[in-house]
C-alpha cells in the first residue's frame, strides 16, 4: 500500500510567500494549493484539505477571524505563519484553534519539519482525537491538552469534560452528568458534580475562556 498523499492548503496575500512554499513542499509528496486571500473559502472546500498553513496579516479577512469562523468543522491542523511575535498574539492564536506557528522570515527546514510533524501525528491520532475550543482530547488516554500542554485533570473531572465536549451545545442536568459519569451505583450526591465543575473551570481557565456554562435551574453545557 503506497504512502499516503497530503493535501496542504497555504493562504498567503504575498504570492511569492505561497509560491516559496509550494516549491518548499511539492517535493515531500504533498499536494499544495494556494490561495491569495481568505475571501469566498468555503467550508465544504476546505474539508478535504490535511492541513492548513495561513497568513495571520490579510486585508479583509485575516488569519485570525478565518480560523474562528471555520474551527468548529474543520478540525484538520492549522498553521499560521506571522510575522507578529508577541505573546498575546501567540496566544490568542493557540486559545482559537490554531495548533502551531511559523514566525516570518522562516526557514525551508523548518517548514518541512513542523508540516511534516503535524501531519505524523494526525495520521495517527485522527480517530483517537477531538478537538474543540482550543482543547484536544486524547480520547484513548483520557487526558486533555492545550497545545502540547497537558491540563492536569481527576478521572472524574475529565470524563466530565469529554461527556460535555462531545454532546456540544445539548444542556445534562447534575443528575444526567452524575449517571453518565459514574452510574447508578456510585454513592455519592449530585452536588459532587458541581464541584467538580469549580475544580475544571479553574484548570482550564489558565489557558482559554471556560467552555462550560451554567444554565440556571437547569444544569451545564458545552459552549
Amino acid at each position: 500500500m503506497g504512502e499516503k498523499v497530503s493535501n496542504i492548503l497555504v493562504i498567503d496575500d504575498e504570492e511569492d510567500i505561497c509560491k516559496l512554499i509550494k516549491n518548499a513542499l511539492s517535493n515531500q509528496k504533498y499536494i499544495i494549493e494556494t490561495r491569495n486571500n481568505a475571501i469566498d473559502i468555503s467550508v465544504d472546500e476546505l474539508k478535504k484539505f490535511d492541513l492548513i498553513l495561513m497568513d495571520v496579516m490579510m486585508p479583509k479577512i485575516d488569519g485570525f477571524t478565518l480560523c474562528k469562523r471555520i474551527r468548529e468543522e474543520i478540525d484538520c491542523p492549522i498553521i499560521f505563519i506571522t510575522a507578529k511575535i508577541l505573546e498575546e498574539d501567540i496566544i490568542e492564536g493557540f486559545s482559537i484553534g490554531g495548533d502551531d506557528y511559523i514566525k516570518k522570515p522562516f526557514s525551508i527546514l523548518e517548514l518541512r519539519a513542523r508540516v511534516a510533524a503535524h501531519l505524523r501525528r494526525e495520521n495517527r491520532e485522527h480517530h483517537n482525537t477531538l478537538s474543540t475550543n482550543g482543547l484536544r482530547f486524547d480520547l484513548q488516554a483520557k487526558e486533555l491538552f492545550f497545545n502540547d500542554i497537558k491540563i492536569s485533570l481527576t478521572k472524574g473531572e475529565y470524563n466530565i469534560c469529554e461527556l460535555l465536549a462531545k454532546h456540544k451545545g445539548q444542556v445534562f442536568s447534575l443528575e444526567q452528568i452524575f449517571v453518565k459519569t459514574y452510574g447508578y451505583d456510585k454513592n455519592s450526591d449530585n452536588s459532587a458534580i458541581r464541584e467538580h465543575i469549580k475544580n475544571i473551570r479553574a484548570k482550564i481557565n489558565l489557558y482559554i475562556d471556560n467552555p462550560i456554562e451554567t444554565v440556571w435551574g437547569v444544569g451545564y453545557k458545552w459552549i
